[in-house]
């Protein structure tokens, strides 16, 4: 008889739970040998991982995925290289498993203290981008976690081929192969299945459009590490530095279009204007980008700048197009960015030490800059190794989610025969 979907994501789910105890266990060596020996496999499979990932990318064009998607989907030699340093760098991290903290003697004369442990069994769905299978299989395995990894259909074949490279890094360690499993069904019922198995599931990361985070969101029975969109903004003050305005500016959107950390909406100070955005939008154009503004913007800029629409100030484009506003003051840019960002990352360029400070404090996102661009908000710039997503939420974790944010912490207590009385 075949095997169901709902039976085979619970088979899944049974042995990451199994395995998520060996792992949490296993020694930072163990760890990093599984690491290396999955780095070294994934070099030695180039030829592989590139046909697979012609495969995805020829079926992609035939379905009419978007550029930007393809764009995501895309194994270069560049991106399997970052993969196999990204291994690399997870395997020279501090382990944080067993690390305790805030050891102290109470009056009782017992030692009160935390322990940093595993979350445990971390369900991970994600669209498109296949290099997200390697970062969060090492993540997950350095941090003491199994994972279930389900990308999307498009990206199948490159995710079997990568995921044999795991497998053999694992087997190479002692590791169990349950430790990391990718979902080999593209049946759209397995999503469903693995958000609501919290008896064997502890946490789900989801990556990729807001309509799959909004519906993760709404039907998960576990616990999610999210963001919906990447509305990021860089406001140029007046007290800027002209060729570091432009240099982050032209960085922040142009670097590459697709990531979540790429400006959406640029906003300068009207006492700047005239200065900085003439040769921002000549950059702009030479690149393809499609300018929409304001009024002043288009009255500055000429009428090629398309009119700005409310539904603009709002909208994750991951495209080349760009949204322009002239603001009045600090107090405006802070006010635009408070309604229409998504909490993600946003930017301040400016040489006023004041308005520097007033901008990271007030404006209340999961990354605030200071005279950087705002693509550097990921794991892999934060010197994290790699990130398995970025949170915009609140509680747990905040910001590119490295191997801290996949771990939870308990209390631990020494005593000697201690009783209370």
């Amino acid at each position: 008889m075949t095997e169901s979907v709902l039976d085979y994501m619970t088979r899944l789910g049974r042995t990451a739970r199994e395995a998520s105890r060996v792992v949490a266990r296993a020694s930072t060596a163990q760890k990093n040998r599984a690491l290396h020996a999955a780095a070294a496999a994934l070099d030695a499979a180039r030829a592989e991982l590139v046909a697979a990932n012609e495969q995805d990318l020829a079926n992609g064009r035939a379905n009419g995925l978007e550029p930007a998607l393809l764009d995501r989907l895309a194994l270069t030699p560049a991106r399997v290289d970052e993969m196999i340093e990204g291994l690399r760098q997870v395997a020279t991290l501090p382990d944080p498993i067993g690390e305790i903290r805030d050891m102290r003697y109470l009056p009782s004369g017992i030692q009160v203290g935390k322990m940093r442990v595993p979350l445990g069994v971390i369900g991970i769905i994600y669209e498109s981008r296949p290099n997200v299978t390697i970062d969060a299989a090492s993540l997950c395995l350095k941090s003491g976690n199994a994972t279930i990894l389900r990308g999307g259909s498009e990206a199948i074949n490159s995710n079997r081929a990568i995921a044999a490279c795991i497998q053999q890094g694992l087997a190479e360690a002692g590791l169990p192969a349950a430790a990391v499993q990718v979902v080999e069904t593209t049946d759209r019922a397995a999503v469903g299945a693995l958000i609501t198995m919290p008896e064997y599931v502890d946490v789900i990361v989801p990556r990729g459009g807001k309509s799959l985070i909004e519906r993760i969101s709404r039907d998960a029975k576990v616990p999610v590490i999210k963001h919906l969109d990447g509305i990021c903004h860089v406001y140029i003050d007046v007290a800027a530095d002209i060729d570091k305005a432009i240099r982050i500016a032209d960085n922040a959107k142009t670097q590459r279009y697709s990531p979540c950390n790429t400006m959406e909406t640029l906003l300068v100070h009207a006492g700047i204007a005239e200065r900085v955005l003439p040769p921002l939008a000549a950059i702009y154009r030479d690149k393809s980008v499609e300018l929409r503004g304001c009024e002043r913007t288009r009255a500055l800029l000429g009428n090629d700048v398309l009119q700005a629409t409310e539904e603009d100030w709002r909208t994750e484009y991951l495209a080349p197009i760009l949204s322009i506003r002239i603001v009045d003051s600090l107090d405006e840019a802070i006010e635009h960015i408070t309604k229409y960002s998504s909490q993600h990352t946003d930017s301040i360029v400016t040489e006023n030490f004041t308005s520097g400070r007033r901008f990271i404090t007030e404006v209340d996102s999961a990354s605030v800059m200071i005279n950087a661009s705002t693509r550097f908000a990921d794991g892999f710039e934060y010197g994290l190794g790699a990130e398995i997503g970025i949170s915009t939420d609140k509680l747990h974790a905040r910001g590119p989610v490295g191997l801290e944010g996949l771990t939870s912490e308990k209390y631990v207590v020494f005593g000697d025969g201690h009783i209370r009385t």
